[in-house]
């Protein structure tokens, strides 16, 4: 079957100790790309870092945001890519100059990487940072779960302009809760060597255009695969006007006359979406009017 578009696929290998992931997305990458014209170059890594979200993201059962988030004093300065629990999807990516090289650490220079996990609900935030390898995002996010001791993890990303897709394959213990989604059978080393090697030969066209079983076939040979399908993914912004409101109510209410009085209102873009919010002089009355109100003696 062909992939659908801005979907993701779970699959497990039968009767051995590896699972894995694919994810297409089309529509969501095309909105979301087209907030910025990003330089070529630019785009693949943004692209590559949003499918990355979105297959990490799927290997965790929370209900907040993970993001992948570069920055450095490079031609490229910031990269941010979030996938949420329901599915959602933004990213930006900030640029100064020209830009030198193709792969992220050319790219960010002196940069710095990092996962942050935000499981919702109040509870504490989680980040990793990850090393930096000159072979790309690929190769520094297999470093990171190799180094923190996680489960083995590989991933191959692959970007055009109207879609990117995704491929994680991870290696698990023989003992799993019980209440994941995966029964492993019976662990064998060489089906996860095996699988890994096959993936490798498998290019960018292929992870974008394969039906999905033909891939599954060429990634585990003769290997029986359960294929499941998962969660319908799309571009959305976390912005809105009570947001920025509170911003600005945070600024305090002198700094916004001053720029009332200089400007006639405030503006605020949103560079996720380009969504643009204006306050007046009204409005800035009402950002804090609550406040005020509190604030009122109590009569009795």
């Amino acid at each position: 079957m062909k992939p659908d578009n801005d979907s993701l696929y779970r699959f497990v290998v039968e009767g051995c100790n590896v699972r894995g992931q694919l994810v297409y997305l089309d529509k969501s990458w095309q909105e979301l790309a087209s907030r910025h014209d990003y330089p070529p170059v630019v785009r693949t890594i943004l692209g590559e870092a949003v499918s990355a979200a979105a297959l990490l993201s799927a290997t965790i059962k929370f209900d907040g945001a993970l993001s992948i988030q570069a920055s450095g004093d490079g031609g490229l300065r910031l990269l941010i890519a979030e996938a949420t629990a329901n599915g959602t999807l933004r990213g930006l990516a900030r640029w100064k100059g020209e830009l030198q090289g193709a792969r992220l650490a050319e790219l960010l220079g002196n940069g710095r990487l990092a996962i942050t996990i935000d499981p919702g609900k109040g509870r504490e935030r989680y980040q990793g940072i990850i090393e930096l390898q000159g072979s790309g995002l690929s190769q520094s996010l297999r470093s990171y779960f190799s180094q923190s001791e996680q489960l083995p993890t590989r991933l191959w990303l692959a970007v055009e302009e109207r879609r990117i897709a995704g491929l994680l394959l991870q290696r698990i213990p023989e003992a799993v809760h019980e209440n994941s989604w995966l029964d492993p059978g019976k662990a064998t080393g060489d089906a996860w060597r095996q699988s890994v090697e096959h993936a490798n030969a498998i290019n960018p066209r292929d992870l974008l255009e394969l039906d999905v079983a033909d891939l599954l076939a060429r990634i585990n040979g003769a290997r029986p695969v359960r294929l499941y399908r998962g969660e319908d993914w799309r571009f959305l912004c976390s912005c809105s006007r009570e947001k920025v409101t509170e911003v600005l109510r945070a600024l305090g209410r002198d700094d916004l006359d001053s720029l009332i009085e200089e400007r006639k209102q405030v503006s605020v873009s949103c560079e996720f979406c380009n969504a643009d919010f204006s306050f007046d002089a009204v409005d800035v009355a009402q950002v804090f009017a609550a406040d005020q109100h509190d604030l009122q003696p109590t009569r009795h």
